[in-house]
């Protein structure tokens, strides 16, 4: 769904980012948010790791088009409804009995941070927040927010599973980041290669009166024309004759693949 693209991901915590009023600080997780087409109900996932090394899961559906959903039994009258503000802001009301018991803010921040505010009203009416930062790839939600939100319970299996994506994570990152500084640096050696060749255009756009020995350092200025000169003469060793050109340029060397380099 087009309006929730930019959330479409899953989300790995920043456990040290995090402020808590409810619950503890986790270890780390995941926030995953995707979507079902079919029924057109937005799915959020999310797992977590507590500092106990105890693995917790949570899921609920919200219907994407603002309309409300029964959690449970109609009995209990535990609702969950979703406001679209903006195609990098939504929120998740949870409610009982009509009262909004859980509102959960998901923003993409100008960085591309997933942001979770989570204002929660505990039996004794006391308003509680708690905020997370998320990065793409995986993340988690750190405690139980309210009776009338997703049931939370306790996985083992998602401690293994978490075990083996944190492994995952840390391997593919060594690798991805091994790639971007290779690229990193094929990038700016053809930057390189391209100031030497067009400085190699400029050079050998002047009129030569002179064969350039290889490893030989020269001289290149503009003239009142607009055109370039190179020459042997330094900008301190033209004396009286130091009109003849506009502008110096820069000192040049001549490589063995006859491409030109500038070196000062």
């Amino acid at each position: 769904m087009v309006d929730f693209y930019n959330f479409l991901f899953s989300w790995q915590l920043f456990p040290e980012k995090g402020s808590y009023e409810a619950g503890h600080r986790p270890k780390s997780g995941i926030y995953k948010i995707s979507y079902r087409e079919e029924s057109q109900l937005l799915q959020v996932l999310t797992n977590w790791v507590s500092l106990e090394d105890k693995a917790f899961t949570s899921e609920y559906l919200v219907p994407s088009d603002g309309s409300t959903r029964q959690l449970g039994d109609v009995e209990e009258t535990s609702t969950v409804h979703l406001i679209l503000s903006s195609s990098l802001l939504f929120e998740v009301i949870f409610s009982q009995n009509k009262q909004e018991t859980l509102r959960i803010r998901h923003e993409i921040t100008p960085q591309g941070l997933l942001k979770i505010t989570q204002t929660h009203v505990n039996e004794s009416g006391k308003t509680l927040i708690n905020t997370e930062l998320y990065h793409k790839q995986f993340s988690v939600l750190p405690y139980a927010a309210s009776a009338s939100s997703a049931v939370i319970r306790q996985n083992e299996e998602g401690l293994i599973r978490h075990q083996a994506l944190s492994a995952m994570e840390e391997q593919t990152q060594l690798q991805l980041d091994q790639i971007r500084k290779q690229i990193e640096l094929l990038a700016q050696q053809a930057q390189e290669i391209q100031k030497r060749k067009d400085l190699s255009m400029i050079i050998y756009s002047t009129k030569l009166g002179f064969k350039p020995v290889i490893g030989q350092t020269y001289y290149l200025y503009e003239k009142e024309d607009d055109s370039y000169l190179l020459s042997m003469i330094a900008p301190q060793e033209w004396g009286t004759k130091k009109a003849y050109f506009k502008k110096f340029m820069a000192a040049v060397k001549l490589l063995a693949d006859h491409t030109w380099i500038s070196i000062g």
